[in-house]
């Protein structure tokens, strides 16, 4: 494995455990709820637009990995999607990145 593809894996891993080390912390102080948590994403002003960045970075990276395996038939990149929606962009960029980046045979 190459040295960037230990960076890309390292930062997939960070970007999955670091996020939701303060989503289950959140979750522990107020409650289980999904709904909850949204409302607070959307507290005030500055949330709602680190949300909406999010979500618009999450929705080009979909189509970015949806027309690159169309062209690339790297199948296996296809979990970056899942991991973009249900865990965030910061796990789901660097995951997609080091499934892009593996050696072609």
């Amino acid at each position: 494995m190459t040295p960037l593809r230990w960076v890309w894996a390292a930062l997939a891993v960070w970007g999955a455990i670091h996020p939701m080390w303060w989503f289950v912390a959140w979750f522990q102080e107020n409650t289980w709820s999904i709904m909850a948590m949204v409302d607070a994403w959307h507290a005030n002003a500055a949330t709602s637009g680190l949300v909406w960045d999010l979500t618009i970075a999450a929705v080009t990276l979909t189509v970015w990995v949806v027309a690159e395996v169309a062209v690339r038939r790297n199948w296996i990149a296809l979990l970056a999607i899942p991991a973009t929606f249900c865990i965030g962009v910061s796990c789901g960029l660097p995951l997609y990145l080091f499934l892009r980046s593996k050696p072609v045979r």
